[in-house]
């Protein structure tokens, strides 16, 4: 089994993290949670609140499940507005954590540079432990590592979209660039094979959550993205032997193994 990472000094046995939204029903979400093996999962403030009915029964489930809870500021446009939303998030979940989105586009929901630097300095300043859903971009990612944040979410691609990884360059030189940081690759993950990949290129962990919630069977789904983020370190630590141009015999002529002579 590969080594568990921290966020904020708290040690997570697994590195999956899944989202709460989309799911068919309840009973298939707690499933699939179940299946991904799962520590953390994300919420919206703006979906679910104790204080509702429907809120209170998605929490007692989550609770239940004995995951921690990483609210968010899904659907917030502005600074002020990820501000007010996450501050909202710390009395009703009991948190600190908070993953902290401004949407800049409705098209694609890529992040607000600006607004995000802006509200990430306020928040850490706050005392919030703030984990920036970001893009692939080396500067913003720096920017944010500025403000105080020690947790960083580049997304692979537009959110929902399944493409997987569209820039893995980009997101190795985020690794090689930032290697005291946590880096969890969020938004864009299809497929096993994805996440695989960029835990691979020695990211911390991946969140996801379209990809398990609207698959066909999201409890198969869960447990096959179980198997490939575990693969994925493993792979990254046993150390991949390097791409080469040219081919190499796996068994060379010179020194032919004992049982090749005759």
């Amino acid at each position: 089994m590969s080594s568990a990472f921290s966020i904020g000094g708290e040690e997570l046995a697994s590195r999956l993290l899944v989202g709460t939204a989309r799911y068919p029903s309840p009973e298939v979400m707690r499933r699939a949670i179940r299946a991904a093996g799962a520590s953390v999962v994300t919420v919206g403030l703006r979906r679910q609140a104790p204080g509702e009915r429907a809120g209170e029964d998605f929490w007692r489930l989550i609770r239940s499940l004995g995951v921690r809870l990483l609210p968010n500021t899904a659907g917030c446009r502005t600074a002020r507005e990820a501000i007010t939303t996450a501050h909202m998030a710390r009395e009703i979940f009991d948190t600190r954590w908070i993953k902290l989105e401004v949407i800049g586009d409705d098209y694609t929901l890529q992040p607000d540079p600006f607004g995000l630097v802006e509200a990430a300095r306020a928040l850490v300043d706050d005392g919030f432990e703030v984990l920036p859903y970001t893009t692939e971009d080396l500067v913003l990612a720096q920017r944010l590592v500025d403000c105080g944040c020690r947790v960083l979410m580049p997304w692979g691609a537009p959110i929902g979209s399944g493409q997987g990884l569209l820039n893995p360059r980009a997101l190795a030189a985020l690794r090689h660039r930032l290697p005291d940081v946590t880096l969890i690759v969020d938004a864009g993950i299809g497929r096993p094979s994805h996440a695989a990949e960029a835990m691979e290129l020695g990211f911390d962990a991946v969140l996801l959550n379209t990809a398990v919630a609207e698959a066909g069977d999201p409890e198969r789904m869960a447990a096959a993205f179980a198997r490939a983020v575990e693969a994925g370190r493993l792979a990254y630590e046993a150390r991949p032997i390097p791409e080469r141009d040219l081919a190499q015999a796996s068994t060379p002529l010179i020194d032919t193994p004992f049982w090749h002579q005759h």
